[in-house]
């Protein structure tokens, strides 16, 4: 490893590539993450700070300020004894479990393998208790909750900073849309190789690394021309017509 190299958490380097991006120009999306780096709280306000919107998974301890209730620290920052200071200061588990039963509703987001993919979710504006800053300068947020029926309790959380005109199909729709992240990460192991290094240098992994990305780039690019359901004919490529005279190999010759 390069000396210059320090040691930095995932998402302290998630927030360097994000941050990376907005300065090279690159065009603005919605952010997706699963828990382990929705649940980083220097990684979400950094997000905002950038101005990029997100919808990251977190889990149901993160302490929030449930509708209706709103921090008592006035021009103070958060600190690590929210919970004696803002006794109004609830987990999001907490939050869920005390929504009134018509706050939740079945949304069918995408066609399955084999069936429409459905579930009960419920979602409400919160504040969160970010430790170090202060909750009145805090934009409220969409919490995104997943509730199957049958389950004991809620199964899944969100956070997201999209718009508060945004539609709960549209909201959830974009949660369940970081299983291409997964699809893609499988497809890069176990399609092009990148799970198939077994050298143990700094720069022989970054350099198959990227080679491995930049080939599935490649590929994802040239997929994207040719419509799923489209004919044949769609193709970017244009065929070249066959001779008159052509035959195919091995077929018996014509009377």
């Amino acid at each position: 490893m390069p000396k210059q190299i320090k040691f930095k958490t995932k998402p302290q380097i998630a927030l360097e590539q994000i941050r990376w991006a907005c300065e090279s120009g690159l065009p603005r999306g919605v952010a997706f993450m699963d828990a382990a780096y929705g649940r980083d709280a220097r990684l979400r306000a950094g997000m905002t700070e950038l101005g990029v919107p997100y919808v990251v998974g977190i889990v149901p301890t993160i302490l929030m300020w449930a509708p209706g209730s709103g921090p008592r620290r006035m021009d103070k920052p958060m600190n690590n004894t929210g919970r004696r200071d803002e006794p109004e200061l609830v987990s999001a588990k907490k939050v869920a479990l005390g929504l009134p039963k018509q706050a939740w509703r079945t949304v069918t987001w995408r066609e399955g393998s084999a069936d429409q993919l459905s579930s009960r979710f419920a979602r409400v504006r919160v504040r969160v208790g970010y430790n170090k800053l202060i909750p009145e300068k805090l934009s409220p947020e969409w919490l995104l909750i997943e509730w199957p029926e049958g389950e004991a309790e809620p199964t899944k959380y969100w956070l997201s900073t999209l718009p508060e005109n945004v539609s709960f199909t549209q909201l959830v729709d974009l949660a369940k849309l970081r299983w291409r992240i997964e699809r893609d990460y499988q497809e890069l192991k176990q399609e092009v190789g990148l799970g198939h290094y077994e050298g143990r240098g700094w720069r022989g992994f970054h350099h198959h690394a990227t080679l491995c990305i930049a080939a599935y780039g490649f590929l994802i690019a040239e997929q994207a021309k040719i419509p799923p359901s489209g004919p044949r004919s769609a193709a970017p490529v244009q065929v070249s017509p066959l001779p008159d005279n052509y035959r195919p190999r091995g077929s018996a010759l014509a009377t």
